[in-house]
């Protein structure tokens, strides 16, 4: 490795991070990793050679996924997350007084090294008696699963590798059908000006599964091209139909500590350009 970590996810672009500080690098049995400490972004994890999460912006994404799915629903008690080996989804989701979370990543390695190398990312997460933290395969575990979940959160990688099957059809019914009454479908879908086909293939794979579904926005400055989209679909919950009023004073109640979110961002997120809309219709 040079002194430079260069991603070339999207064709024809990229970016380049200095690499001031190389924390570890390696592979595990499902991917390559790279955790390495960059003057801008602060601790950075990559896998596969393409930009996961750093210190500096993991508050944007993590929030987002968190708090607008929590806030919208407003008694969530039991959390499945899919994925989230950093544990900076499971550290912002024990933010708010749920019973229990349950985290499954295929990758346990991976889980070792950021309770290692990532603390400012997952915090005591994986210590808190609320969570419950297996190593398994995503799909593999929603189809087994009899339990009901108020609310799943699918933190993959984008769909190659280890992460491709929580794309699929299949993987979204076994979600539907182990959601409480109420419950929430959340997942990341890329960024849309760059990779317009996962909104594309989320909404055709949705189809007929949720009373309703859509997108909501995020600007994470480590994902290169602008907005980030995230998916969303509902059993008998409307994200976009949620009283602004109503999702301030659950906040104001919780007394979270945010960086990014706000009650008016999160209303503000479901307000979708029209180049994103087009990929809906």
């Amino acid at each position: 490795m040079s002194n430079w970590f260069v991603e070339r996810l999207h064709k024809g672009s990229g970016q380049k991070l200095l690499i001031e500080n190389l924390v570890y690098q390696g592979k595990t049995a499902f991917q390559d990793v790279v955790i390495f400490d960059n003057p801008g972004f602060g601790r950075v994890l990559a896998l596969d050679d393409v930009f996961q999460t750093s210190t500096r912006d993991e508050f944007v994404y993590h929030e987002m996924l968190a708090h607008v799915p929590m806030l919208s629903h407003g008694n969530v008690k039991s959390v499945l997350i899919i994925g989230g080996a950093d544990g900076g989804m499971l550290e912002e989701v024990l933010k708010h007084p749920v019973d229990n979370v349950t985290m499954v990543d295929i990758d346990g390695e991976l889980i070792e090294l950021a309770k290692l190398h990532l603390r400012e990312i997952c915090g005591d997460a994986f210590e808190d008696p609320r969570a419950t933290v297996l190593v398994d395969d995503g799909i593999q575990f929603v189809s087994d699963c009899t339990e009901g979940f108020d609310l799943i959160i699918v933190d993959s990688t984008d769909p190659q590798g280890p992460g491709e099957v929580l794309f699929s059809r299949e993987f979204y019914e076994h979600c539907r059908r182990i959601l409480n009454d109420g419950g929430l479908v959340v997942t990341q879908n890329g960024v849309p000006f760059h990779q317009p086909a996962e909104i594309i293939n989320t909404r055709s794979r949705w189809q007929g599964l949720f009373d309703a579904s859509g997108f909501y926005l995020a600007a994470v400055p480590g994902y290169v091209g602008g907005f980030m989209a995230l998916g969303w679909g509902g059993a008998s919950i409307d994200l976009t139909a949620i009283n602004l009023d109503q999702i301030a004073s659950r906040f104001e109640s919780l007394d979270l500590k945010t960086e990014y979110y706000t009650p008016e961002i999160h209303r503000a997120a479901f307000a979708l350009p029209p180049y994103v809309q087009s990929l809906m219709d």
